[in-house]
């Protein structure tokens, strides 16, 4: 962890040092408002974000040091959190500035709260419980002007952060989870060899090619060649690049069309996740971004369904403990690379 004052619940929950230094998305920056205290767990850890007056989000463990109370009861005034126990008041760097039963002393100088580092990037917060080695991933296409973007969920999964990584990185149950859309039950598709690299950002495939029906927003069948990658263990994104095509799965066009999805989870604890997305399309004319919220409310809702139903609920990351196959190759790596990083919960 780091060298400052720790609270007396660090101990609790996630003991995993890969995932405490890494950057976990907890919310979309249009979640937040100033002057309220939001509570959420994030790897077993309660915590609270609140956003000042000056618009900048802060996120501090859920506990005043006084006594343990939940800041989450509590309530901000004057850009300070108070204390629904004993009325302390921390200000925004976390140091207390009064203690009403003494308000003439000053507060001693380990009375703090107990804050976290916190970045918004992308329309996400996102936040560290350690002190990350690496920067947040970078989504390929926010700052291009060509792409439209659309955030989409959270989806709530009573299911392990890893498993719903893994779906999300997976394009062979396609036909089944998503028939009519994103695949056809009567005729799946046929998978062809595809590799897996590791780069300096994590996993990437080379290019998966499927038939959509459904293939976005228009309803329209598209032949779709997928690249897959795995940023961080609970961070993935794939570019689809997409040509209209006929009911049979030929293209009818030379023209593609490019659709992105940032994929982040945040895990609550072994069992429970929230995966929230951010989707971009140069797709033109561009589609109202509720159309495209909608097809992405179907789709993940379905993935959500069949993800929930699977045993057991920490992933494998031995491959020796389930069946693979070649189709299921960046599945396989995703699950090695995670052994590989030293990543110990959530998977066994």
């Amino acid at each position: 962890m780091n060298t400052r004052a720790l609270p007396i619940t660090e101990r609790d929950g996630c003991q995993d040092p890969v995932l405490l230094n890494d950057w976990h998305v907890v919310g979309f920056s249009t979640d937040f408002e100033a002057d309220k205290i939001y509570p959420f767990t994030l790897l077993e850890r309660d915590l609270i974000l609140w956003r000042d007056s000056h618009g900048v989000v802060h996120v501090w463990e859920d506990l005043c040091i006084h006594r343990g109370a939940r800041l989450s009861k509590g309530w901000i005034q004057n850009d300070q959190v108070v204390c629904p126990y004993h009325g302390w008041r921390y200000n925004t760097q976390g140091r207390c500035t009064l203690m009403p039963a003494a308000p003439d002393e000053t507060p001693m100088k380990k009375a703090t709260a107990f804050t976290y580092k916190v970045v918004e990037r992308y329309g996400f917060v996102w936040m560290s419980l350690g002190e990350p080695t690496h920067d947040i991933p970078v989504f390929p296409e926010w700052d291009d002007a060509d792409f439209i973007k659309v955030h989409s969920g959270p989806y709530i999964y009573e299911a392990n952060g890893y498993r719903s990584v893994e779906n999300f990185i997976d394009a062979t149950h396609f036909p089944f989870v998503h028939a009519g859309l994103n695949g056809v039950t009567e005729n799946p598709d046929r998978l062809l060899p595809y590799s897996v690299e590791l780069t300096p950002t994590g996993l990437k495939s080379s290019e998966v090619r499927v038939f959509q029906p459904q293939g976005d927003f228009r309803g329209v069948p598209v032949v779709a060649f997928y690249t897959y990658h795995a940023f961080r263990p609970l961070v993935a994104y794939f570019s689809k690049r997409t040509q209209d095509a006929d009911k049979q799965g030929n293209p009818v066009t030379d023209v593609s069309h490019t659709f992105t999805t940032f994929f982040t989870v945040q895990a609550i604890n072994e069992k429970q996740s929230v995966v929230r997305i951010c989707a971009a399309l140069n797709i033109k004319p561009a589609p109202d971004p509720e159309q495209t919220r909608k097809r992405a409310d179907v789709v993940f809702n379905q993935d959500r369904e069949i993800v929930e139903t699977q045993r057991p609920e920490r992933i494998p990351v031995e491959l020796r403990y389930e069946l693979h196959h070649r189709t299921d190759l960046m599945g396989q790596r995703y699950r090695s690379w995670l052994r590989d990083l030293g990543v110990t919960y959530g998977v066994y």
